[in-house]
Parts: structure tokens; sequence; C-alpha cells
């Protein structure tokens, strides 16, 4: 997934902040038992999701896609006390998993896990928040946005993974997914209500500041 050379891959990893005890039980586990262990956000994106969560200090976080939990408990690291993190995911199997490593994580009491989809899920939500984490199925990042954008007051930050698709993004005949991606990626560059940088850690990360 990676579209940076594996040896500065690896010098950036080893000169970051090594993961927790648990992160790295998540990712072994993730690994050898969970089907599309691509999907995680590993050591170096997961500690870039907690830096910028330290950075904002949100009290409130809505994450779209939560996976096996790994980036559910990065960004919880920098919530303020009292705080919430509402994160939404499909895959009921995944569950009692979630639970129990949200629960190790010393965080349930912080974590709301809604199991459902996020496009009927989202327009429930009769709330604020002051960063949003999209990473679900990238055929309706758009749809995701279009949803999130108003609950996000001035000044929050919404976030998008697997921007660059493998490096996918630059192909002169992009396949569906790619397209997806794509549009995805240009409707969010030319919409006036927020300011953006697209930055190529692991698949991409675009960061989006509400203005």
């Amino acid at each position: 997934m990676s579209i940076v050379d594996q040896q500065l891959s690896d010098y950036s990893a080893a000169h970051t902040t090594p993961e927790t005890i648990l992160l790295k039980k998540i990712n072994r586990d993730t690994h050898a038992n969970v089907l599309k262990p691509r999907m995680l956000s590993g050591h170096l994106q997961g500690r870039l999701l907690s830096m910028i969560s330290h950075m904002i200090r949100p009290a409130s976080i809505l994450e779209i896609g939560t996976y096996t939990g790994y980036s559910a408990i990065c960004l919880c690291e920098g919530l303020q006390a009292g705080g919430k993190l509402i994160t939404i995911d499909r895959n009921e199997e995944l569950e009692d998993k979630l639970r129990s490593y949200f629960r190790e994580a010393g965080v349930e009491k912080s974590i709301e896990l809604r199991i459902g989809n996020a496009l009927t899920i989202l327009p429930t939500l009769d709330m604020k928040f002051d960063l949003v984490f999209i990473d679900a199925d990238k055929e309706n990042n758009s749809n995701y946005f279009d949803l999130v954008i108003d609950k996000v007051p001035a000044g929050g930050y919404i976030l998008a993974d697997n921007v660059l698709w493998s490096g996918k993004v630059i192909d002169e005949q992009p396949d569906k997914d790619t397209r997806a991606v794509v549009d995805f990626n240009d409707k969010v560059h030319n919409d006036p209500r927020v300011e953006n940088v697209l930055l190529p850690v692991r698949d991409g990360i675009m960061i989006m500041r509400k203005l």
C-alpha cells in the first residue's frame, strides 16, 4: 500500500514513537486473523493520527470505518477529558473484538461504537465534531463528506484515508474505485468551505480544515 520507498518507510517508522503494547497486539492479531489486514492504519499512520488529535485536542471525534479499532484508539489519545468518539462500522462480526480492545485500552467509556450503514447513521447524529476521520468504502467518500461537512464547526478538521489509492490516482485510465477516489480529491480541492493538504503518507491522507 505504501507508495514510499520501503527503506525510507522503514527509516521513518524507526524514527517514530513506537506503538503501545496493545496497538502492537491489535496489529499482529489483525494480520493473523482478520481479512484484508492492509486496511489497518498501522504504526506510522497511527502515530500521525494520534499527533493530529493531540494538536487539536478535540472534545468530539467521528470515525467512519472502525475495522479492528486501531485508529479509534489512536485518535482517542488526544481526546479532551470527558470527550467522546463515535465510530461507525457495518461489520458486526468484529463487534466483540472491538469492544474487548476498547476495554483493554481503557477507552470504552469514551468510545461509542455504532454498527450499521454509515449513510443511514450519519443523518441521525445531531451534534458537532471537532475531528472527523473518513476511512471506509471509497466509492462513498463524497457522500460521507457531504453528510459530515455541516457537522464540523469552523476551525474543525476532516481527515480522509487512502486518497492516493496505491498510486493509481495518476493512472491515465483509472478503474471504478480509483475514479471515485480521484473525484473525491477533486471535489475537496475545489470546495471553498475547506482548505486542504494531501499528504503522501502511506496510502495518502487528505487533511481538511473547515473555514
